[in-house]
């Protein structure tokens, strides 16, 4: 059983890795990224609380 879990997990893996090889997924993965980073910036400083 333990085997078969990790050549499943190999091969969603692998295929991971395939699909963001290719040119427009790239592109759509760097938009993610560049979305993710600029929602981070700006706004009220994430603390504990209010102090």
């Amino acid at each position: 059983m333990g085997l078969l879990s990790k050549l499943g997990k190999a091969g969603i893996a692998k295929k991971a890795i395939d699909e963001a090889s290719k040119p427009q997924n790239q592109a759509k993965i760097k938009k993610l990224v560049s979305n993710l980073g600029n929602k981070g910036k700006g706004g009220a400083p994430r603390g504990r609380g209010r102090g």
